[in-house]
C-alpha cells in the first residue's frame, strides 16, 4: 500500500471528522464542553460508548493477542459486561442526584477536599498515562507506514498526531467527542467486519467454512478454570473485568462524560447498558478477525505477530486494496477518537477539580479552560514520546497493568463512601491512597515466590482496592459521630 494513499485516507477521515466537529460545535460553551449540555439522546451516547473504550490498542491489539492468550480476553469482557450493571443502578444515580460536573466532586462531598483532591490527581495520573499509551500505539503504527517512509522522526509524528486532536475538540468539548466518537464507532465496526470478509474471501472460505476454521483453531479458546495459579484463569479474568469496568468507566471521568450527557439517569441507564452488551459482540468480531490474521500469514510467509500482524497484513498488498485503507480508516477513527475524548475529559478535571474554577465567572473560566487544554496537548505529547523510549511490552497489557496501579485508589474510595456512611480523617487520606499502590507493587514482585506461584493478573486492582478500603476503616473519625 503507498504512502501516496495512505496519506490521502487519513487526511479524507480528518475532513470528515473536523466536518462533524464544526457542527457539533457550533454555539457551544462551557456547559456544552463540560456535560454536553445534557441534551445527549440515549442512542447516540450509547453508540459513541461502543467506540469510547475501543482505542487504537484495541483495533490492534486484540486481533494479535490471540496467538498467546486466545479468546481468553472474552472472559473479562464478561466481567465489563457485569460492572456496567453495577455502574448503571449504582453510580449514575448518584451522580445525577449530585447534579455533578466532575464525578470526583462526590469525593468533596462525601469525605472533604483532601479526598476529592486525591481522587482527581489519581485520575490525572491514570488518564494521562493511560490515553498516552493507548496514541503511543497509533503513532508507531503512523510512523511505520507514513513518516519513516518520509524520513520523519517520530516526535514529529506525535505533534501532529495531537495537534489533530487539540483543533477538533477545543470548541465543542463533550458535545463534540459524542458524536465524532459515534463516527468512529461505526467506521471501526465496518473495517473489522469487511476486514474478515475479504480475508476470508482470500482463503477460500465460504460463511461455514469460516466458522468452522475459527473454531476449530487452537487460538480461538474462550474459558480457562484449569490453572487457578494462571493469569488466564476465568475467576481472575472476570471479577478484574467487573472492578475494571468499575474503576475505568464508572470512576473515570473520561468515560462517564458520555451519559451524563443525557437528560435523566433513567435515560443514561439505558445507554449504559446497551452499550455494554455491544461491546462483547464487538470484541469478538476482533478476536475471529486475529485468527484469521494469523491464518492469512501463515499461508503467506507473513512472520510479524503481536501488534504489528493486523497493519502487516492490511497493508501486505496481498489482499484488494480497500482492506487497507478499511485498516487505515478503523486506525485513524479509534486513535484520534479517544484521545480527543482523553483531552477533554483531562481539560475537564484539572479545570474543575484541581484548580476549582467553577468558582470564577463565565469568562474567565472560559479563558481557564482553554489554557489548560493546550497544556494537556503539551502534556500528552511529551509523555508519549517518553514512553516510545521505555516501551518494551504489549500496549493492551500495559494499559492494564497502570490502570490496576492508579485507580484502584479511587475505586477504594468510592466503594467505602458508597458502603460506609462514617467521616474518616480526610488529611490522611492521601497517605492511604499512596500506600495501598506501594504495597500492591511489593506483593506483585514477590508473588510467585511467596504463594506457591501464584501470579497476580489485573485483580491486582481489587487487591488495590481493598488496601485503600481497610486504610479508611482505620481512619474512621471516631470523634465524630455522625453519619453523612
Amino acid at each position: 500500500m503507498s504512502t501516496v494513499v495512505i496519506i490521502a485516507t487519513v487526511l479524507a477521515y480528518l475532513l470528515f471528522m473536523f466536518a462533524i466537529a464544526w457542527m457539533a460545535g457550533k454555539n457551544s460553551d462551557n456547559s456544552s464542553f463540560f456535560t454536553g449540555a445534557r441534551k445527549s439522546r440515549w442512542y447516540v451516547a450509547a453508540l459513541a460508548m461502543i467506540g469510547a473504550p475501543m482505542s487504537g490498542v484495541t483495533f490492534v491489539s486484540v486481533p494479535g493477542m490471540v496467538s498467546a492468550s486466545g479468546f481468553g480476553y472474552l472472559q473479562m469482557c464478561l466481567g465489563f459486561v457485569a460492572g456496567y450493571l453495577v455502574i448503571s443502578f449504582v453510580l449514575i444515580p448518584l451522580f445525577y442526584m449530585q447534579s455533578v460536573v466532575s464525578i470526583y466532586q462526590y469525593l468533596e462531598n462525601r469525605f472533604g477536599m483532601s479526598s476529592y483532591k486525591t481522587g482527581a490527581w489519581f485520575f490525572f495520573i491514570s488518564k494521562i498515562l493511560g490515553a498516552s499509551v493507548r496514541f503511543f500505539l497509533v503513532c508507531l503504527v503512523f510512523q511505520m507506514l507514513i513518516f519513516d517512509p518520509l524520513g520523519i522522526p517520530f516526535a514529529v509524528n506525535v505533534l501532529l498526531s495531537v495537534l489533530v486532536v487539540f483543533a477538533y475538540t477545543f470548541t465543542g468539548g463533550v458535545k463534540t467527542v459524542i458524536w465524532t466518537d459515534s463516527f468512529r464507532t461505526l467506521c471501526m465496526i465496518l473495517a473489522v467486519v469487511l476486514g474478515i470478509v475479504f480475508i476470508a474471501r482470500n482463503l477460500s472460505l465460504d460463511f461455514g467454512e469460516l466458522v468452522a476454521s475459527i473454531k476449530g483453531s487452537s487460538m480461538s479458546r474462550i474459558f480457562y478454570f484449569d490453572d487457578v495459579n494462571g493469569s488466564q484463569y476465568f475467576w481472575k479474568q472476570f471479577l478484574a473485568g467487573l472492578f475494571t469496568a468499575v474503576a475505568m468507566t464508572g470512576l473515570d471521568q473520561d468515560m462517564m462524560q458520555r451519559p451524563l450527557s443525557c437528560k435523566d439517569p433513567r435515560e443514561s441507564r439505558k445507554n449504559m447498558i446497551t452499550s455494554g452488551v455491544m461491546q462483547l459482540f464487538v470484541v469478538f468480531l476482533f478476536l475471529c478477525l486475529g485468527v484469521l490474521l494469523y491464518q492469512f500469514a501463515g499461508a503467506n510467509g507473513i512472520s510479524d505477530t503481536g501488534d504489528k500482524i493486523f497493519p502487516a497484513v492490511a497493508t501486505s498488498g496481498l489482499l484488494p486494496g480497500i482492506v487497507g485503507i478499511l485498516f487505515i480508516v478503523g486506525l485513524v477513527a479509534s486513535a484520534y477518537g479517544a484521545g480527543g475524548s482523553a483531552l477533554t475529559s483531562l481539560t475537564t478535571s484539572f479545570t474543575v477539580d484541581i484548580l476549582g474554577a467553577m468558582r470564577k465567572g463565565d469568562a474567565s473560566l472560559t479563558k481557564t479552560r482553554k489554557l489548560v487544554h493546550v497544556g494537556m496537548a503539551v502534556l500528552m505529547a511529551l509523555v508519549i514520546i517518553i514512553f516510545n523510549k521505555l516501551s518494551n511490552t504489549s500496549a493492551i497489557n500495559a494499559v492494564y497493568t497502570l490502570a490496576s496501579y492508579t485507580y484502584g485508589p479511587i475505586l477504594g474510595m468510592f466503594a467505602f463512601g458508597l458502603a460506609c456512611k462514617r467521616r474518616v480523617k480526610d488529611k490522611l487520606v492521601p497517605l492511604v491512597a499512596i500506600a495501598a499502590p506501594a504495597l500492591c507493587l511489593v506483593l506483585q514482585l514477590n508473588s510467585e515466590r511467596w504463594f506457591g506461584g501464584y501470579k497476580f493478573s489485573y485483580e491486582i486492582l481489587l487487591l488495590n482496592a481493598v488496601f485503600v478500603i481497610v486504610g479508611l476503616c482505620l481512619l474512621i473519625d471516631k470523634s465524630n459521630k455522625d453519619r453523612v
